[in-house]
């Protein structure tokens, strides 16, 4: 590993800035692992020399190259299957007995990565829910250029399409487009996909009725995660629904919420006068 501590700083410091990533000490490896491709696509040798270059004439796409670089993009399909699970039995019945007849609901799957997320809610509904399919928005959002050009693409190697979801849904909802699988065009129309940095003001969207914002909080210090959780109560409907991941939780972070139990998983809802 070439990366020094002041450099590792650097980076640490600028990623921070930029996002509110927290990289705490012992991440030098994965810093340098994921900094090393851009150093050679710039020609350089090793990381130190293209942190010393990216420092003394500092462009914003460099900046943006390496907060995208160090942004965590795991995901797959149905991952932890269980919040899917609770969007048609529960969340989606009750919005609909709450709402008129022809009122759009809007979903936000926010940090979307390369789109398993979105697209897994479009088929469950079109598969679960046909008639509620019909007049529901799905916003997926991400920090990355490159990740959230890949889900407008809906465009996924074969690798990717077998982490998770199902042969039945596979051949009924994608279709070979080379040596890749294209989302029908009917799901893609159900998805827009744009550009949200979660730990900076947030763009106007929603009001939304469902949230997923799933292994994300974990990321950040506690003040950028009340920020953040601040940020989407605003954006979200009264009686709206947030699902986070299985090591998150709203409580001791943002007391705005209520906990609510969906069988094997819960959920969150803003408090009344929060």
């Amino acid at each position: 590993m070439t990366l020094t501590a002041t450099r590792f700083d650097w980076v640490r410091q600028l990623v921070h800035r930029e996002s509110a990533i927290v990289l705490a000490p012992g991440k030098e490896y994965l810093v340098e692992a994921r900094l090393l491709p851009l150093a050679r696509k710039m020609g350089l040798s090793d990381v130190d020399q293209f942190v010393d270059t990216v420092r003394s004439r500092p462009r914003p796409d460099d900046t943006r190259s390496i907060v995208e670089a160090l942004t965590t993009n795991e995901t797959s399909w149905f991952r932890d299957g269980d919040p899917f699970t609770a969007l048609t039995s529960t969340v989606l019945p009750a919005l609909q007995a709450a709402r008129g007849p022809a009122e759009r609901l809007q979903i936000w799957s926010a940090a979307c990565s390369s789109g398993q997320e979105p697209y897994t809610i479009a088929m469950l509904l079109e598969d679960a829910m046909p008639s509620a399919a019909s007049r529901v928005s799905i916003t997926a959002t991400d920090i990355s250029r490159e990740m959230v050009e890949r889900t407008r693409a809906g465009r996924f190697s074969q690798l990717e399409v077998n982490r998770g979801l199902p042969a039945p849904m596979l051949v009924r909802h994608l279709q070979r487009a080379g040596s890749e699988w294209e989302v029908a065009p009917n799901l893609r129309r159900m998805v827009t996909a744009r550009e949200c940095n979660l730990a900076a003001p947030l763009p106007r969207m929603g009001p939304f009725d469902v949230v997923y914002l799933r292994n994300v909080l974990i990321y950040f210090d506690l003040p950028t995660k009340q920020a953040i959780l601040r940020r989407v109560r605003e954006l979200m409907r009264p009686d709206g629904w947030l699902f986070l991941g299985a090591a998150e939780t709203t409580l001791g972070v943002d007391d705005s919420w209520s906990r609510v139990v969906l069988g094997r998983t819960s959920a969150y809802r803003p408090l009344k006068g929060a």
